[in-house]
């Protein structure tokens, strides 16, 4: 896709995880609102995955790590064709399989997550298993700057350097907020390209939120070579909705339906 596509993309991903949130009335729109651009920039231009070849051994894999965004994910999967729209009107249902954190219930997801700092090392070992299989298939994993508070995250760090996953790439939405309070406030996890530079990784920095820069940048990785990949994507939480973005307190909070209304209008496409 150009990139053009991609950004109204990523504004119905938006759109979808507003409206998902607000109907359900549970969910987390923050942090879902920051990966948005992220996942466009994968599902539309990146990853060799598609409803058609969901089920292709060598498929690219994708984790969402912080499997709390799940809104993201789940606009992102609907919007690129593994279910249809309307079934994001089920999010949060009795019984339906689009719950809070992902599950594999759900096409197009891989595994199970929402236990923050499992799904960096759910990665490796995927990334590590196509090494060993002499597979070619590549795998992304999407974690929050918070979730780096998790020592599991540095294990897989060291593992994925020690056995030369290059086919291994992880992308930070860096927006610098988390749960309770600003990150350098919670656990001081800078300067992360130094520390993934010293645990032997690949590492760039890029903006979060330009889809032409992270389409570059995806393009140009090495995925064959003996280096794992970092991407530090710098994001705000709530980009696209005026009175959420940088906001703390949105990281959970949900829309009434005058700010419901305000919010897609300003994500009108």
């Amino acid at each position: 896709m150009k990139t053009n596509e991609i950004n109204r993309k990523a504004q119905a991903i938006r759109r979808d995880i507003v409206s998902m949130i607000s109907s359900a009335q549970g969910g987390h729109l923050g942090c879902s609102l920051s990966e948005a651009d992220i996942l466009a920039v994968l599902f539309f231009h990146t990853l060799r995955f598609s409803p058609e070849n969901r089920e292709d051994a060598g498929r690219d894999r994708f984790v969402l790590s912080k499997g709390h965004a799940s809104e993201g994910l789940y606009a992102a999967l609907a919007e690129r064709g593994f279910f249809p729209l309307s079934f994001l009107d089920r999010y949060l249902e009795k019984d339906s399989p689009l719950t809070i954190h992902p599950t594999n219930h759900v096409p197009g997801i891989e595994v199970c997550t929402g236990a923050l700092g499992h799904g960096f090392s759910i990665a490796a070992g995927m990334a590590l298993a196509a090494k060993l299989n002499g597979a070619l298939y590549r795998v992304f994993v999407l974690t929050g700057d918070g979730e780096l508070d998790e020592g599991s995250n540095w294990e897989a760090a060291m593992a994925a350097a020690h056995f030369k996953l290059g086919n291994l790439t992880l992308i930070v939405d860096n927006n610098g907020l988390q749960l309770g309070d600003s990150v350098s406030n919670t656990m001081e996890i800078a300067p992360l390209d130094k520390k993934f530079e010293a645990f032997g990784f690949d590492v760039h920095k890029v903006d979060g939120h330009d889809a032409a820069a992270l389409a570059a940048l995806f393009d140009s990785l090495d995925y064959k070579g003996g280096k794992p990949h970092a991407v530090i994507a710098s994001t705000v939480k709530g980009k696209g909705v005026s009175f959420a973005e940088g906001r703390l307190e949105w990281h959970h909070s949900i829309p009434n339906e005058e700010q419901r209304i305000l919010a897609l209008k300003e994500l009108s496409i």
